[in-house]
C-alpha cells in the first residue's frame, strides 16, 4: 500500500518543487538540507559512475554517458574529483567542492586542509581563500630566501646560454627565465594529462 503524502510535505518532481502554502519553517529548512545533502552527493556519484565506466568500458562508456542523457564536458569534473580522493578519504562533514578546491594537490596536502577545512566548518569560499593566503605567504617567503641564492654554473654553458639569449633577442636572466618556465609547464601539462583520465 503506497503512503499518502503529508499535507504539509515537499514533493519532487522531474521539473520542480511542490511546496505546500503555508509549510512550516522547519519543515521548508529540513527539505533544504535535505536537497544539498542529495546535491553533493549526486556529484560523487556520478564521478563514481563515470570512473567505473571508463575503467571497464573503455571502448563504450561515451556511449553509456549519451544514452544516460549526461553531458561529458560537465561530467569531467566530477570523474577526476572522485579518481583524486578514494572513497575511504571523502570526508562526509565536507561537500564535494571542498574536495574539487584540493583535487590537484599532493595527498599530504589534501589531508591537511581537509583536516583543517571540517575542524572549522570553513565554506568552500573560505577554504579557497585560506589556501591562497598561505601561497601567498609561501610565495614571498621564497622570494625572499630566492634572492639570496646562487646557481653554479660552468662558463662553457653560461657563454652557450649567453649566445641563446642573444639569438632569441633578450637578456639571459629574461632568457633563462622565459625557458625554465615554459619546461616547467610543459612537464606540469604533461603530468596533468597524465591524470586527468578523460582528456
Amino acid at each position: 500500500m503506497v503512503e499518502a503524502p503529508r499535507r504539509n510535505q515537499v514533493l519532487t518532481t522531474n521539473v520542480g518543487l511542490h511546496i505546500p502554502t503555508g509549510i512550516a519553517f522547519d519543515e521548508w529548512e529540513r527539505a533544504g538540507r535535505q536537497l544539498s545533502g542529495l546535491l553533493n552527493s549526486s556529484s560523487w556519484w556520478l564521478g563514481d559512475w563515470l570512473v567505473y565506466g571508463k575503467d571497464h568500458y573503455a571502448d563504450r562508456y561515451e556511449r553509456g554517458i549519451r544514452a544516460a542523457g549526461l553531458r561529458y564536458q560537465t561530467l569531467r569534473n566530477y570523474a577526476w574529483v572522485s579518481r583524486r580522493f578514494e572513497q575511504h578519504r571523502r570526508r562526509s562533514a565536507l561537500s564535494f567542492q571542498h574536495h574539487a578546491e584540493l583535487a590537484s594537490l599532493p595527498v599530504g596536502e589534501q589531508e591537511t586542509w581537509l583536516d583543517r577545512a571540517e575542524r572549522m566548518r570553513w565554506t568552500t569560499k573560505q577554504l579557497r581563500q585560506a589556501i591562497r593566503a598561505e601561497r601567498e605567504d609561501a610565495a614571498q617567503h621564497t622570494g625572499a630566501v630566492a634572492a639570496t641564492r646562487r646557481l653554479a654554473v660552468p662558463d662553457s654553458r653560461l657563454q652557450w646560454w649567453h649566445k641563446a639569449a642573444d639569438h632569441a633577442g633578450t637578456e639571459l636572466g629574461e632568457w633563462v627565465t622565459a625557458t625554465l618556465d615554459a619546461a616547467a609547464s610543459q612537464v606540469l601539462r604533461d603530468d596533468d594529462d597524465r591524470q586527468l583520465p578523460f582528456e
